[in-house]
C-alpha cells in the first residue's frame, strides 16, 4: 500500500490529540491505515522560521509542522483565507475583503509549505491536500517535480459561478486546482458550481463528463460527502460517562424539552436566525413558554476579525433580549454558551435533547447533524431539524428540512419535531442511521483515495498518448 501524505492548515497536537473537528476526525483513520505524514502549520509564528519541517512521531504516522512568519501568516490566514475565501465560498460577498497583499502572502505561505513538504515525499506517495487555505499547494508541488497522485478536497461549500467570479483571483484559483488529479467536493451542487465557473468564466476553460480543463491542464472533479465514524460515535453514546452527562443535562432541564445547537461562532451558521425562530415560537405558541429550552454552544472563532467580534456582541445582545422578554424566576429559554466542549460532553448533550437545530445559512456538510443522529437512543430518538442549505440535507432526507431564513417556518419545524410520535421518530432515525452506517468516514476516505488513484492513472495514460 502506498504511503499517504495529508496536508492541511492545522495538524494534531503534540500530545497526539486529534480533536473534535470534522477534518481531523475524518483523516486520522486513513493515515493510521496507510502510514505516512500529516503536514501543516505548527500553530506558531516566528521572526525567522526554519524552512524545514519539524517531525513528531504519533501512533501510526508522523506529524510534520512548519512555523510561519507573523506578517505572512496574517495575510495568508486572517486576510486571505478568513476574510476573503471563507465569506466568498459561503456566498457572503458583502463580507469579502479584497486585499492583494494578503493574496500575495497566501501564495508565499503555500510556496513555503511546498518547499518544506517536497523533501519529505517519495515518488510513490499519495498526497491529499485539504481545504481552502491550501488551494495553491498542488501547483507548487508540481513545480518542484512531484508527478505522483495529488488530490484536493474542499470541506466548505463551493459557491455559484457568479459569486466565485467576484474574487479578483478566481481564475488563478481555478487554474491552481487543475494541478490536482482529483478535486473533491461535499455535494454534487458544489462540483457543478465549479464546473460551471470554469466553462463560463475562465478563458480557454471547459468542463465535460466530470472533468475540467484550463490551459490544457485537465483534472477530474467529483462529489464525496464526508461522513463520521458512525460505529465509534454510537459506542461513545452508549458509554457510562456519556450517560452521566446526559443525566446531568436532564436534571437541569427538569422535565422540559431540550433543544441543542452546536457550532463554531460564525455568520454562516444561522445562530441569530435560530434565536429569532425561538422568539417567534413563543409569540405564536405562548403555551410552550417554560416547557422547552435551547442550549446553544457557539465556540469562539476568528475573534481577531472585526465582523466576528461584532457578531459575538450581537448574539449576546439578542439572546439577552429574548431571555429578558420570556424568562421566569426558574427558567430561561436560551442558554448561550460561548466556549468549547469536548466530544464526550457534546455527546451527552446530544443524547439528552429531544431536538437538534442544524440550520446553517450555507454549509459544506455540517457533521453535527450526523453526530446527533448517531448519538441517539434507538428506543427514544430525538429529531433533527436541518437547513435545506446544509450539505447533509442531500443525505439525511428523514430530518425535518427547513428554510433557516424564515423564522415562522423554523418555529413550525420545532413544534413538529417536539410533537412527533414515537413510532415516526424511531422510523426516521432508523433510516438515517442506516445511511450513516454505510456512508461513514472510512468509506469516504476509501472512495476518495480510490478515485484519486484512478484519476492519476487516467492522466498518466493521456500524457503517454
Amino acid at each position: 500500500m502506498p504511503r499517504l501524505i495529508v496536508a492541511s492548515n492545522r495538524v494534531p497536537s503534540s500530545k497526539g490529540e486529534i480533536g473534535a473537528g470534522g477534518l481531523a476526525t475524518a483523516l486520522s483513520d486513513a493515515l493510521t491505515s496507510h502510514g505516512g505524514i500529516w503536514f501543516g502549520w505548527s500553530g506558531r509564528t516566528s521572526d525567522s522560521p526554519d524552512e524545514q519541517a519539524a517531525l513528531d512521531e504519533h501512533e501510526g504516522f508522523t506529524v510534520a509542522t512548519l512555523d510561519l512568519p507573523e506578517d505572512e501568516f496574517q495575510g495568508y490566514y486572517t486576510g486571505m483565507s478568513n476574510a476573503a475565501l471563507w465569506p466568498a465560498f459561503h456566498s457572503r460577498l458583502d463580507m469579502v475583503h479584497v486585499d492583494h497583499t494578503a493574496y500575495s502572502d497566501y501564495r508565499s505561505v503555500n510556496r513555503r509549505f511546498a518547499s518544506a513538504l517536497h523533501p519529505l515525499s517519495r515518488a510513490d506517495d499519495i498526497i491529499w491536500v485539504h481545504d481552502y487555505q491550501l488551494i495553491p499547494l498542488g501547483q507548487e508541488l508540481r513545480r518542484r517535480g512531484v508527478i505522483g497522485p495529488i488530490g484536493f478536497f474542499l470541506h466548505i461549500p463551493f459557491p455559484p459561478a457568479e459569486i466565485f467570479a467576484a474574487l479578483p483571483w478566481a481564475t488563478q484559483l481555478a487554474a491552481q486546482l487543475t494541478a490536482y488529479d482529483l478535486v473533491g467536493f461535499q455535494t454534487v451542487d458544489c462540483a457543478r458550481n465549479f464546473a460551471e465557473f470554469v466553462a463560463r468564466c475562465v478563458p480557454d476553460g471547459s468542463s465535460d463528463a466530470g472533468q475540467v480543463q484550463i490551459d490544457g491542464r485537465r483534472c477530474r472533479i467529483g462529489s464525496f460527502p464526508i461522513g463520521i465514524d458512525t460505529a465509534r460515535f454510537a459506542t461513545l453514546a452508549e458509554s457510562k460517562v456519556v450517560a452521566a452527562r446526559a443525566r446531568r443535562m436532564r436534571d437541569w432541564l427538569q422535565g422540559r424539552t431540550g433543544i441543542i445547537g452546536v457550532e463554531r461562532l460564525d455568520y454562516s451558521k444561522g445562530i441569530a436566525q435560530r434565536f429569532l425562530a425561538l422568539e417567534a415560537l413563543f409569540e405564536r405558541a405562548p403555551a410552550l413558554i417554560e416547557h422547552l429550552s435551547l442550549v446553544q454552544i457557539a465556540a469562539p472563532s476568528r475573534l481577531k476579525i472585526a465582523e466576528y467580534q461584532d457578531m459575538q456582541a450581537d448574539l449576546e445582545a439578542l439572546s439577552g433580549r429574548i431571555n429578558g422578554r420570556f424568562s421566569t424566576l426558574d427558567w430561561t429559554p436560551i442558554r448561550y454558551l460561548n466556549r468549547s466542549f469536548n466530544h464526550t460532553q457534546i455527546t451527552g448533550l446530544y443524547r439528552a435533547c429531544r431536538v437538534a437545530l442544524v440550520t446553517p445559512l450555507r454549509g459544506g456538510m455540517n457533521l453535527v447533524a450526523k453526530e446527533y443522529i448517531a448519538a441517539q437512543d434507538p428506543d427514544d430518538p430525538g429529531v433533527l431539524v436541518l437547513s435545506r442549505f446544509a450539505g447533509a440535507a442531500r443525505e439525511l432526507r428523514d430530518a425535518v428540512i427547513v428554510n433557516p431564513y424564515d423564522p415562522r417556518a423554523m418555529a413550525d419545524a420545532i413544534v413538529r419535531a417536539i410533537d412527533m410520535p414515537i413510532d415516526e421518530r424511531r422510523e426516521r432515525w432508523r433510516r438515517s442511521m442506516e445511511h450513516l452506517r454505510t456512508h461513514d468516514v472510512h468509506r469516504w476516505s476509501r472512495d476518495f483515495l480510490t478515485a484519486l488513484r484512478s484519476a492519476h492513472a487516467d492522466r498518466e495514460r493521456s500524457v503517454a498518448a
